[in-house]
């Protein structure tokens, strides 16, 4: 073989591993700024599951309520002795993810309206070139914990698990049980919806509702 077709095999097996290291480099980098953009949500998710924990009397055994891995966080208790402590421990997340959520862009929507009181148009987003780098920022700040805090609202797929076991496992001694049989469902949806982006835009949503609310939104 020609040496100079073994330098060019060699120039090119060196640019394919040099691309398959800055794509798993970048992959990586990628990964650990989507888990710190969400840091808050998760944060929140997780003092959730432990507040709820706590409320229903089930012991806990561990909580991270950060970290990078997967998952992000974690809250593990021992098994409920009733179903509806593993409902409640289940669903908190949901209720005061929403909650918080919602607070963080209340707030964000009332910072707007200080600064004017015209609704969504181009005629804000004039008024708001004139608004100064604190205001902005505190706004960018609010806005992303909205976003972050209301995208982790969902319970997750585990959570799930625990109520379907749950409801198999005691529907014949307690009917009552199926009444979370829904709300199973309806979790599982969720997040597989979440890969169609649907975690964002229930964010965005309650997001509107805040607008909607002190009147930035026309009706």
């Amino acid at each position: 073989m020609p040496a100079d077709t073994v330098v060019l095999a060699v120039a090119i097996a060196l640019v394919l591993v040099a691309l398959a290291l800055a794509v798993i480099g970048l992959g990586t980098l990628w990964w650990i700024g989507v888990q710190l953009l969400m840091l808050p949500g998760i944060v929140v998710h997780e003092f959730a599951h432990k507040r709820a924990c706590d409320l229903v009397g089930v012991p806990v055994l561990e909580v991270a309520y950060f970290r990078f891995g997967d998952p992000s966080g974690y809250v593990r208790h021992v098994q409920p002795e009733r179903y509806r402590q593993s409902f409640v421990i289940s669903v908190a997340p949901f209720l005061v993810n929403t909650i918080v959520s919602l607070a963080v862009f209340f707030g964000f929507a009332v910072l707007v309206t200080t600064v004017t009181e015209s609704p969504v148009s181009f005629e804000l987003l004039a008024d708001l070139e004139t608004v100064s780098s604190d205001v902005l920022v505190l706004a960018a700040v609010l806005g992303w914990l909205g976003i972050a805090v209301g995208m982790q609202a969902f319970p997750s797929t585990g959570d799930a698990n625990t109520l379907w076991a749950r409801s198999r496992a005691e529907w014949r001694r307690s009917p009552i049980v199926l009444v979370g049989v829904p709300v199973v469902l309806v979790i599982y949806v969720a997040n597989l919806l979440s890969w169609l982006w649907a975690d964002v835009l229930y964010a965005v949503g309650l997001a509107v509702i805040a607008f909607y609310a002190v009147g930035l939104l026309l009706p």
